[in-house]
């Protein structure tokens, strides 16, 4: 129903036309209808004028001619009068303007009016009443951009974006995060180096020994010159300090000190079994060899496989 049947049904009042009345004329109109008595009413003498109202005959029917045959209309209008033709004719060009300033109000997105705009807002922007599913979608939209809006205005420090995590125990204190980082990396450190000097110490002193001269000996390395030619002096003497079981000069050439290993501490002076390393024992050695034999079964194995690589070469060139 449009705004313009809505007021023209509720506050506007229109004379309808008079109608005659087709009915037929009573020519005892003023003794129609019909009395009832009391039964028990026997007849005899006269009532008394002076009854009660409950007792007295009730006419039914008994409709006076003069109110049928009149011909003006006894209604009343309650409140104010009906209006003329030109105050009819102004009401219908307010009606008419409201209407289309409604339309376009509907027609308008951003402006259009929901049906329930003015009652109560939910808690999603859109308001409570019978609206479309455009109006709805344009309230939500409308409380997602101000409150993105008012996110953006706020800044970082309302929305703690960039704070650092605030972190509690179990007890609700807070925990010093740079303090536990700095205890679990020095606890990493710690750990680390126990394994290292575990591991170090499951090393002999001579492997440890050998290590550091290999270091020592790239590091010189990078100011020795690409070619190194016979007369190097640094080269003969490495070759000269080297020891060699079968070389029958070794006690006239080498310059090793009697007496102590390669680490400089108190050597075994006596024979003992060769092992794989080259290691002598240590001077508290009692000459005693508790070993498993491997030692004496990998250098018979290694002499045999010589010896047969010798005898093979001999036969070849026997034949």
């Amino acid at each position: 129903m449009s705004l313009a049947d809505y007021l023209a049904k509720k506050y506007l009042t229109v004379d309808l036309p008079e109608k005659k009345s087709k009915k037929r004329k009573r020519k005892d109109g003023a003794q129609s209808g019909f009395i009832i008595t009391d039964d028990d009413a026997s007849g005899w003498g006269t009532r008394d004028t002076a009854v009660d109202e409950d007792d007295a005959p009730l006419n039914v029917g008994a409709v006076s001619a003069e109110f049928r045959k009149t011909k003006r209309n006894n209604w009343q209008t309650v409140g104010a009068a009906a209006p003329s033709s030109a105050d009819q004719a102004a009401a219908d060009a307010i009606i008419a303007s409201a209407a289309a300033e409604n339309q376009s109000r509907i027609l308008a997105d951003e402006d259009a009016p929901a049906v329930g705009a003015t009652g109560p807002q939910m808690e999603s922007g859109a308001h409570a009443g019978l609206q479309t599913a455009d109006q709805v979608t344009a309230q939500l939209n409308r409380k997602q951009f101000e409150e993105r809006n008012r996110f953006l205005a706020e800044g970082p420090e309302r929305s703690g974006k960039g704070t650092e995590t605030i972190y509690r125990d179990a007890s609700g204190r807070i925990i010093n995060v740079a303090m536990k980082r700095a205890e679990a990396r020095k606890r990493a450190e710690e750990e680390a180096a126990n394994e290292t000097a575990q591991l170090e110490a499951q090393k002999g002193d001579v492997q440890r020994v050998e290590r550091e001269r290999r270091k020592e000996a790239l590091r010189e390395a990078k100011f020795m010159p690409v070619a190194r030619y016979v007369d190097d002096v640094e080269m003969n003497e490495e070759l000269k300090e080297k020891e060699r079981w079968n070389d029958p000069a070794a006690q006239f050439m080498t310059k090793a000190q009697k007496g102590k290993g390669a680490t400089g501490k108190p050597s075994y002076p006596g024979p003992f079994m060769p092992n794989r390393y080259g290691i002598r024992p240590g001077h508290r050695w009692d000459g005693v060899d508790r070993g498993n034999g491997f030692e004496k079964e990998y250098f018979a194995a290694r002499n045999r496989r010589r010896d047969l690589k010798e005898l093979d070469y001999a036969w070849q060139m026997d034949e």
